[in-house]
């Protein structure tokens, strides 16, 4: 089966290692339960958002930070509640790579951020606005058409779920993330949910959960330009697969 055509892009898929450690599923959800703070920050940096690492620890321990817009606080708090839903799920072998799935977890991590959340962009009221995502000098990258009902996008997800089926766990989990990143489903926290997502999905199969470290956003933000521009994601999965070696080598 052609792979790439579906998704939307291409990789080099010997760039991606086969030999990955696998743990039980209690295992790698008992780590990202530690390590969630620092998965919250971490996420919470590629946003731009202003918390501190102690301060988020201070929030997610029930504990008001002040000095912080009602927003940055809502978007931490969205964070946090969308990774303790995603590791209920991996914990009671629930989750799946569905839409239902991919659109609950939106509705948490863009609650009250986005125009609209937790459907895919055109399921809702909203039926002709469509996001630009900002590529710098390199202008903007503009996905696939908001459309009422959302046709092309459902077709769109479906077709790339079967491509995806063709994949090992670990590179199936990263080419969703670029899955999801590019074709922008929902108005807003696309690329949030695509990596819950990714990381359901590992966790799910004994994997241990990636983070993007805040001390290498720029990185992350560069790459992902490059990803928009040529579509090879190539340097964007060969940087996910450095990030998981870091944390979990």
């Amino acid at each position: 089966m052609d792979v790439f055509s579906p998704l939307g892009f291409s990789w080099d898929r010997s760039a991606i290692p086969t030999n990955i450690s696998t743990h039980s599923v209690d295992l790698v959800c008992f780590r990202f339960h530690q390590m969630l703070p620092q998965f919250v920050w971490d996420a919470g940096v590629l946003e731009g958002n202003p918390f501190t690492f102690p301060e988020v620890k201070t929030l997610l321990d029930g504990i008001t930070v002040g000095g912080h817009r009602i927003s940055d606080e809502q978007q931490i708090l969205n964070l946090a509640e969308s990774s303790q839903h995603l590791l209920s799920l991996v914990k009671q072998g629930t989750f799946l790579l569905t839409k239902e799935t991919f659109c609950r977890l939106n509705a948490i991590v863009s609650r009250n951020e986005a125009l609209e959340w937790g459907h895919f962009r055109g399921e809702g009221s909203e039926h002709s606005y469509a996001p630009r995502v900002a590529l710098g000098p390199s202008g903007f990258y503009t996905p696939l058409a908001t459309t009422p009902g959302a046709p092309g996008l459902n077709r769109v997800f479906d077709q790339g779920l079967r491509a995806l089926g063709e994949l090992a766990p670990f590179e199936q989990g990263l080419a969703f993330f670029l899955f999801g990143a590019l074709h922008q489903f929902f108005f807003d926290g696309n690329k949030r949910t695509s990596r819950l997502m990714m990381n359901g999905l590992l966790m799910s199969h004994g994997i241990d959960a990636i983070s993007i470290p805040a001390a290498s956003a720029q990185r992350f933000h560069a790459t992902m330009v490059g990803f928009y521009t040529s579509k090879d994601g190539t340097p964007m999965m060969q940087f996910l697969v450095e990030c998981f070696e870091r944390l979990n080598g």
